[in-house]
């Protein structure tokens, strides 16, 4: 693991009212499989919630392995974040794909496109 790249609990996005302030006021970027949902915060590093349900994925394995992905993907691109809080929530058309390489390239979209619009002016 390189330097930086963890996923420690400071870089997590915990209760309600964490979850609550980046639903009131996103930034949104979406496609097939995932809705990314961004919020400047104060802080110098990002955070990340997940928002994986039942109704997108029935199996708990699939919703793990999204999670999981998800988690990986945000810790290889947390340095080009800066001050993000970004909730990642799962589209229905996730569970179909067994790819995972495919859920990364879409991750990655979203963290550029959300990097460029959340940049400081």
């Amino acid at each position: 693991m390189t330097s930086g790249a963890s996923f420690p609990r400071r870089v997590r996005l915990t209760g309600r009212n964490a979850f609550a302030d980046v639903f009131a006021q996103p930034i949104k970027s979406s496609d097939r499989y995932f809705t990314v949902l961004a919020r400047a915060n104060a802080l110098p590093h990002p955070r990340l919630g997940l928002a994986i349900s039942r109704k997108v994925a029935r199996s708990a394995v699939v919703r793990n392995r999204i999670k999981r992905v998800t988690r990986e993907s945000f810790r290889q691109h947390q340095q080009q974040l800066g001050g993000l809080d970004c909730v990642v929530m799962g589209r229905a058309g996730i569970t179909a794909l067994q790819d995972n390489a495919v859920l990364f390239a879409a991750l990655q979209r979203h963290w550029q496109k959300l990097s460029r619009s959340c940049a400081p002016s």
